[in-house]
């Protein structure tokens, strides 16, 4: 049974050994999904929301950060089992559904060798294949949220890939990165995120979300939640340097 991290009331983190999971407590009585894992991920996933006390139909809405594997893999799964709408960024939306091939990666050499680490990672690990979904609301700069406990805004964060988004909460001064930001495995320091599209312009978004004021919580999909003194990490990342 996979562990469950409550990280504020309504925020939980399900852990995976390759892209982290988070559900969330909506106002209807449903609950959201951030990212859906790697294929094959779907059951652990179900099991988690039963665990919160939601049956299948509970989940309502899957938020998709970027197209990667290891973020829309079991959506296509859980849609089929629960019903749920999925929302993505619009740029994305078309890798998502498979109408447009995912975009080759901007890989400096240091990113390679993890790269192809990882790739050997998911393969040995025999892995279902990847399922194509619909996306049925495509996210903007600036778009909200419903029935969240709180506001959200979408922030267009691309460079990961073209459509990459982030969710931030000011209100609980929490922010969901995608993939534009990991941490260490001991969450001590603040990584910017490898296997970009455009490695420029996610150094671009990086600082952009790295100098948003009113964070305090950053749940990352790869490494160690931050849930203290995340100003002081963000403040202190070096991002050109990390991967070399």
């Amino acid at each position: 049974m996979d562990a469950l991290t409550r990280i504020t009331p309504h925020i939980w983190q399900l852990p995976f050994l390759v892209g982290h999971v988070y559900l969330v407590a909506l106002t209807d009585g449903g609950f959201a999904a951030i990212d859906t894992g790697i294929p094959g991920s779907a059951p652990a996933i179900l099991d988690a929301l039963d665990r919160l006390g939601g049956g299948p139909a509970a989940l309502r809405q899957i938020v998709l950060t970027h197209h990667h594997l290891d973020h829309m893999g079991s959506a296509a799964d859980l849609v089929a089992a629960t019903g749920a709408r999925v929302l993505a960024g619009a740029l994305d939306a078309p890798v998502i559904s498979g109408a447009r091939p995912e975009p080759p990666l901007d890989l400096i050499p240091g990113e390679q060798v993890v790269h192809e680490g990882v790739m050997a990672q998911l393969a040995a690990g025999a892995m279902p294949p990847l399922r194509h979904v619909g996306v049925d609301t495509p996210l903007h700069e600036g778009d909200t949220l419903d029935d969240w406990p709180e506001p959200v805004r979408v922030l267009h964060v691309p460079g990961h890939t073209e459509g990459a988004i982030a969710l931030h909460l000011p209100q609980s001064r929490l922010l969901f990165p995608g993939d534009t930001i990991a941490t260490d495995p001991t969450g001590s320091r603040v990584l910017f995120g490898p296997f970009n599209v455009d490695r420029a312009r996610a150094l671009a978004s990086f600082r952009r979300l790295t100098a948003l004021d009113d964070v305090d919580t950053v749940c990352v999909p790869h490494g160690v939640p931050v849930r203290t003194g995340a100003r002081a990490l963000l403040s202190a990342a070096t991002p050109e340097a990390d991967w070399r």
